[in-house]
């Protein structure tokens, strides 16, 4: 699995890089224009990322933002809700805004801490872990 973590915190992208370098290659990214401009490289390598874990609050382009730019390179490029990335959204807000305008666009939601088995849930469900 090609996977993109999108973190500000040190300490969250560190967590989310050990529950998740088992399952295949990690990109990291520390802010919004980084986060698309390595989905954007991706795709243009034929490497498309397969799961992200995107931080709602970060520096120079929010998560939400970011979502939507991920989403239209997809879409740009002719992806379908099958090939398209399984994006989770991961906050420490417990927001039903921001739980709402991500939701039309993103495969799940987590509130901060997140837990190995959180992350399982999800990998299980969408097929890319066992």
């Amino acid at each position: 699995m090609n996977c993109l973590i999108v973190e500000d915190d040190a300490t969250g992208l560190a967590l989310l890089e050990r529950y998740l370098k088992p399952f295949g290659k990690i990109t990291t990214a520390v802010d919004g224009l980084q986060a698309v401009q390595a989905f954007r490289d991706a795709v243009e390598r034929g490497e498309s990322f397969q799961f992200v874990c995107l931080d709602i609050m970060l520096p120079g382009m929010d998560g939400q933002h970011v979502l939507r730019e991920m989403r239209a390179i997809e879409k740009e490029r002719g992806f379908t809700e099958h090939t398209a990335a399984r994006i989770v959204m991961t906050t420490a807000l417990d927001d039903k805004e921001n739980l709402l305008e991500a939701i039309a666009m993103c495969d799940a939601y987590l509130v901060k801490p997140i837990h190995m088995s959180d992350l399982m849930f999800y990998l299980q469900r969408f097929g890319l872990a066992r």
